[in-house]
């Protein structure tokens, strides 16, 4: 961890570093005054999952930044509303093989009427199919189990089983992660695995740009699924910048379709790998 922490500190004073956190600043200001009006989804981490892992002996850190423009508005029970907060959360990982990674997560969150406060910590193993096996298709699986605190996720420890099947062809790049996440403490307790499937789908318009879509839903229990609108469905239009094979960058705007998904959400994630 001393490690990360010296990189994550020598990494803040380089200037691309400083000029890349300038432009995502601008970016969620622009986009929080042009979007006032808009509505969005209670997240910390927005993303679907490649199945490559990180190189051994290497590490990644990332900076997950998202905006949600209409939430919640009023207190669910104990849970805060989501409406008009930004979450913050920080990702390190670090590859111990060619095909093994651990994820560490700190979860932040900033927002008015005291809802600025840290939120919980995840930890994340990850396994992936070796390159020498020579599969048609990039295959690896996560498990992610952490805690969070109560006012904002009311099933305070959870497991998450992330598989991931991914493939490109030419330009054209598409990931499934059909996801199941299962609660240990909290009203979902009971309800066995939730369905919580992801989706993307990009196109490289050039070399270091591509375009696309992420989807993120959540169907309930299986078998059981909830009905339509108790279910949880958000299509974000997503950019990726490749300019350096050290940094990775990802933004995107989605909006939600349901009456338990956020409206609105702009994200952002930043990483450099060491």
């Amino acid at each position: 961890m001393e490690l990360c922490l010296a990189a994550y500190i020598q990494l803040i004073g380089k200037p691309e570093f400083v000029l890349l956190m300038f432009i995502k600043f601008l970016t969620l200001i622009l986009f929080i005054i042009i979007s006032a009006t808009l509505y969005g989804q209670d997240n910390y981490e927005i993303q679907v999952y490649g199945s490559e892992t990180v190189e051994k002996g290497r590490t990644m850190i990332e900076l997950h930044s998202n905006y949600t423009f209409a939430g919640s508005k009023t207190k669910e029970a104990s849970v805060y509303p989501t409406d008009h907060v930004f979450h913050e959360t920080i990702e390190i990982t670090h590859g111990w093989t060619p095909w093994f990674e651990t994820g560490f997560y700190i979860f932040n969150t900033i927002g008015s009427d005291g809802r600025s406060n840290y939120v919980g910590s995840h930890i994340r193993p990850r396994v992936a199919a070796p390159a020498k096996w020579k599969w048609p298709v990039g295959v690896s699986i996560s498990t992610e189990f952490g805690f969070q605190r109560a006012e904002y996720d009311p099933n305070t420890i959870s497991l998450e089983i992330r598989p991931i099947i991914d493939k490109k062809w030419g330009g054209l790049y598409i990931s499934l992660n059909p996801v199941v996440d299962k609660s240990f403490k909290g009203p979902d307790q009971h309800r066995g695995f939730i369905f919580s499937p992801n989706v993307k789908q990009s196109y490289d318009i050039t070399k270091a740009i591509a375009l696309g879509f992420e989807y993120y839903g959540s169907t309930g229990p299986f078998f059981r699924y909830y009905t339509y609108q108790q279910q949880q469905h958000q299509l974000f239009l997503a950019v990726d910048l490749t300019f350096d094979p050290k940094w990775e960058f990802n933004a995107g705007y989605g909006i939600g379709f349901t009456n338990t998904t956020d409206r609105a959400i702009f994200k952002i994630i930043l990483g450099r790998r060491f």
